[in-house]
């Protein structure tokens, strides 16, 4: 399966993290209504595909357990030892770590600064970013046959 790496700009900092191809309209559709942080991005996207979610959470904590602002020698392990498709979930503390959340996985990167309400390709190989789309309904990251729409509203701007 191929992946993307999100990150994600909010009022409280940056996370990125990698997930599967069809996560990009999921993640468009919760812009849709306008989230201000991570969290509420992530509440926003749990009807379209809620194993996803619950696993960028999941990594999140496991970020948070293992590494601070002061040290972060468990992300430095994970960044030697894994590729950039690999890594969990993380926090961006430092430009080392921003770095990384701006290198691409399999089919590309794409930002999203919920506080500019902007959302930046700066790589997508799977598909563009449309302003008013439809996706698939996910039930332990599997299609089921329910479908869910979004319509980006006028305030955000794809930038290609």
């Amino acid at each position: 399966m191929s992946v993307i790496r999100f990150t994600v700009v909010d009022s409280e900092g940056i996370t990125s993290f990698v997930g599967p191809c069809h996560t990009i309209k999921m993640l468009v559709a919760a812009c849709s209504r306008n989230p201000s942080t991570t969290q509420e991005l992530l509440e926003y996207t749990k009807p379209y595909d809620e194993s996803f979610v619950e696993d960028v959470r999941s990594g999140l904590s496991v970020f948070d357990e293992h590494n601070t602002r002061d040290d972060i020698d468990a992300f430095n392990g994970w960044v030697d030892e894994m590729s950039n498709r690999q890594l969990p979930p993380f926090r961006i503390f430092n430009e080392q770590m921003r770095q990384v959340s701006l290198k691409p996985a399999d089919t590309g990167l794409v930002l999203l600064n919920l506080k500019e309400q902007r959302i930046v390709q700066v790589q997508n190989s799977y598909e563009d970013v449309q302003r008013k789309d439809r996706g698939r309904v996910r039930r332990q990251g599997e299609p089921i046959p329910i479908l869910y729409q979004y319509s980006l509203p006028d305030d955000w701007q794809i930038v290609p």
